[in-house]
């Protein structure tokens, strides 16, 4: 079997810093939710296909292009998640999570899409995501930004920018999609083809095109808060004034439509210049029609989903990865009553709280050293059969400052509390 690899797009996570910075980001986003009372949704990664192409919309291109689709020997055809809040929504009327009741939920994991792979956008990426269902006014819009916006604090995260708009009511939109389909229809000759296939299904998705050439034509083209309702005026200004109160600052983006066919009034992106052509970090919105849609009864709802895999690239380029792991103690042990001794002491510390790297497959003192080295861990506990009859351990700092000493066994957990205060 030698020469297998990965699936394109689908990247082994290895041992090491970079996994340390993922547990970083994941504990970081357990501490957020917490903080807001959001609790935790765990969705299956395959759904039936009806899901997506009801609730993204059979004319997007993640569904026309992108999922991973197949009909199983049952018959049915099922896709690999390419979001979730459409997951989130099927589980919750299926489990009658949004009957009569207010309703904060919270999900991380993989989704796949069949792209173009490139830094920042992979085949098989994760995504967390946070979901609000059974509020209908301006607040829990506010909460939501605000709420990814501790996100980055969390994780020191700056030169990062929020961008907002309305989309209105669907009333509203299909009124702007008229007058859309005119004004590019004059134009056709320069759209390019993704926008003319666009044109007769989703022409607001056109406004969201990164192709250059297009540029001046777009910004041109008319602007969606000319035919907002009122009532979609009225709840955007809440959102607005909300965002200014918290002193979160914002920048007006009217092209900013989002790419998924469920969102109403308000949307938004957090953008960085830091990811080169992948500058959305974090998007969502409100989606009041898709518990409707999917089957459920009337429930306004809102939220956003992080890219994982960028926002951990982010936090590194801005320092993040520099932080040395998270074992504290290795244990070398020379000589078979060492050896049998050190199942005893490396339980001691363990319950205790420190985490021990215990040396297996023997070896002499400095190819031991070269392990303990290896680990990453803070200091080395060196225990021969001598220090096993004298009742001692030798305590070596691995990291920092400190000098070698021995100690007696019986003192070994408050010199070990030491030596990491001394580190720290």
């Amino acid at each position: 079997m030698s020469g297998i690899q990965a699936v394109r797009g689908m990247n082994d996570l290895l041992p090491g810093e970079r996994v340390r910075l993922w547990h970083r980001v994941e504990s970081a986003i357990r501490e957020l939710t917490s903080l807001y009372g959001y609790q935790e949704m765990r969705t299956p990664v395959l759904e039936r296909t009806e899901l997506f192409k009801r609730s993204i919309g059979e004319q997007t291109d993640i569904v026309e292009k992108e999922m991973y689709t197949f009909t199983d020997t049952g018959g049915d055809s099922l896709t690999l998640r390419p979001e979730a809040t459409a997951s989130c929504v099927r589980a919750g009327i299926q489990h009658g999570l949004f009957h009569n009741q207010q309703t904060r939920l919270w999900y991380m994991g993989p989704m796949f899409r069949h792209e173009r792979p490139q830094k920042g956008r992979y085949r098989q990426f994760h995504q967390f995501g946070a979901e609000a269902f059974g509020w209908d006014g301006p607040d829990v819009d506010a909460e939501l930004i605000i709420m990814s916006s501790q996100l980055w604090a969390l994780l020191g995260i700056g030169r990062i920018t929020l961008e907002l708009n309305s989309i209105g009511s669907p009333a509203a939109r299909a009124e702007y999609r008229e007058r859309l389909v005119g004004y590019f229809g004059e134009r056709k000759a320069e759209l390019d083809d993704d926008s003319q296939r666009r044109l007769g299904s989703n022409p607001l998705r056109i406004l969201d095109s990164k192709n250059s050439e297009m540029k001046t034509i777009i910004e041109e083209a008319p602007q969606l808060a000319d035919y907002l309702d009122d009532e979609s005026k009225t709840h955007f200004d809440g959102v607005k004034e909300r965002l200014n109160r918290a002193g979160i600052d914002f920048r007006i983006n009217q092209r900013l439509v989002r790419g998924l066919d469920y969102y109403t009034r308000t949307v938004f992106e957090w953008t960085t210049d830091l990811l080169g052509a992948q500058s959305a970090v974090c998007g969502g919105g409100r989606y009041d029609l898709l518990v409707e849609q999917l089957g459920g009864k009337p429930t306004p709802a809102t939220g956003y989903a992080i890219g994982l895999e960028r926002l951990i690239e982010l936090v590194s380029l801005q320092g993040g990865g520099e932080e040395e792991g998270a074992t504290d103690i290795y244990l070398a042990l020379l000589g078979e009553t060492a050896e049998l001794e050190g199942v005893v002491i490396a339980h001691q510390l363990r319950t205790e709280g420190y985490s021990v790297v215990a040396n297996c497959g023997g070896g002499n003192l400095k190819k031991q050293m070269k392990r303990a080295d290896r680990s990453g861990a803070s200091m080395a506990l060196i225990v021969g059969d001598d220090e096993i009859n004298a009742g001692t351990v030798v305590i070596k700092p691995l990291r920092g400052v400190g000098t070698q000493v021995t100690v007696e066994r019986d003192s070994i957990q408050s010199s070990i509390s030491g030596f990491l205060v001394e580190e720290n």
